[in-house]
């Protein structure tokens, strides 16, 4: 072997497993976001289909849930309807946010809805 060939390798090696850390790391983060971002607009859904409660209602405890579990700026595209899902009158939530590609900043944009049996148009 020659001369400092070691400290080469623990170079080469180092760098490979930081960005393979920082691969995992990051893909971890998009998971994250992307699961609390359909739990939010889920339990937004069930909270605007509660009796006495609207759309309105449904945006507001969405953003609400977003802001305070991730950031002010994914909540800013959050709507919400009321539709026809197999017969059965629905709250749904929207919510678009970029998709995080380097850290929290991405290009893409991830569209989730949630879904709720509206307790208004129960018999």
């Amino acid at each position: 072997m020659t001369r400092g060939s070691a400290a080469v390798d623990f170079v080469l090696v180092s760098a490979l497993l930081t960005l393979m850390f920082a691969g995992v790391l990051q893909l971890s983060l998009s998971l994250h976001v992307r699961n609390t971002l359909v739990d939010a607009a889920g339990e937004g859904a069930r909270y605007g289909a509660l009796v006495g409660r609207d759309s309105s209602d449904a945006v507001d405890r969405t953003q609400q849930l977003i802001a305070s579990s991730l950031s002010d700026r994914l909540a800013d595209d959050v709507s919400a309807s009321v539709e026809r899902l197999d017969g059965v009158q629905t709250v749904v939530v929207t919510v678009r946010a970029p998709l995080p590609v380097l850290g929290l900043v991405g290009p893409r944009t991830l569209e989730l809805s949630g879904h709720a049996v509206d307790e208004k148009a129960l018999p």
